[in-house]
């Protein structure tokens, strides 16, 4: 009796051993099921990338005094008191600038003729919080024609679409009595690219002479503000240019090396 208690102890040992491996095996494989699917459950779902806005079209802008040409400043202002104009101040130019004329032309017994000339120009980035530069310079176009057709004193006002000036282009046109004398007024707002354009042109008749025509004023205003949205596609143009950046030509890479080692260099025949 003695002797057979302890053998059926190990015979019930061994034999409970296979139970308890499958038991762990089985309780195994179901914990990494589990690990499985709450890694999967729990796993970032991909973020969606915000759309970029449209790259700017204009990094520069033109001299304001040059973006009208000196024969069409002698056209509109005959007796300019600076034909080279006047500059507006601006804290960033690179941004704002603009420049203006104005002269009186004094015919004597027949009177005197007045004219005045204004460009002004704006260029706005594109800003991934505002909008792409076109979409802003949109905005400020709507907002430079509300003001110029809310100017104080004007009667008269009409507001029409004009094409052939940059992207878009619209006219404002009315009529403003001040210092006693009756004024013709024409306001070309444009833009092209992320830049607007705003121009006015406007004039009056003093000492008895006749004030000046509406159609011609307007006439006026359109050639000039032409004149000055190409001077922002030019200014853009030969900043862009090869000759206007700071790479050396093949021609200036060999000067240069040669100085270098000491040789004088080999001539080369330019391109034609």
């Amino acid at each position: 009796m003695h002797r057979t208690a302890p053998r059926l102890t190990r015979i019930l040992a061994c034999a409970a051993v296979p139970v308890m491996l499958v038991v762990a095996g089985c309780s195994s494989d179901s914990d990494s099921k589990k690990e499985s699917g709450s890694s999967s459950a729990s796993a970032p779902s991909p973020q969606k990338t915000e759309a970029t806005v449209e790259p700017a079209k204009f990094a520069e802008l033109p001299d304001p005094c040059d973006a009208i040409s000196a024969k069409t400043i002698a056209s509109l202002v005959p007796k300019a008191k600076n034909k080279a104009g006047t500059p507006a101040r601006s804290s960033d130019t690179a941004a704002r600038a603009g420049c203006s004329w104005n002269g009186l032309d004094d015919n004597g017994v027949k009177g005197s003729q007045y004219r005045w000339l204004d460009v002004g120009f704006t260029r706005f980035e594109s800003d991934q919080a505002l909008g792409s530069g076109a979409k802003r310079a949109q905005e400020d176009l709507a907002n430079q024609i509300a003001k110029s057709k809310g100017a104080e004193g004007a009667k008269k006002v009409v507001e029409a679409p004009v094409s052939g000036i940059g992207d878009q282009a619209t006219t404002v046109t009315y009529d403003l009595t001040k210092t006693k004398e009756d004024f013709k007024y024409a306001t070309v707002v444009a833009r092209t690219g992320n830049v607007v354009v705003t121009l006015t042109y406007n004039g009056a008749g003093y000492a008895g002479a006749k004030t000046p025509s509406g159609d011609d004023i307007l006439k006026g205003a359109e050639k000039a503000a032409k004149e000055a949205v190409a001077a922002v596609t030019d200014a853009n143009a030969k900043k862009s240019s090869p000759s206007a950046g700071t790479s050396k030509s093949p021609t200036a890479t060999k000067s240069a090396a040669s100085a270098k080692s000491g040789s004088s260099p080999k001539s080369t025949k330019s391109a034609s």
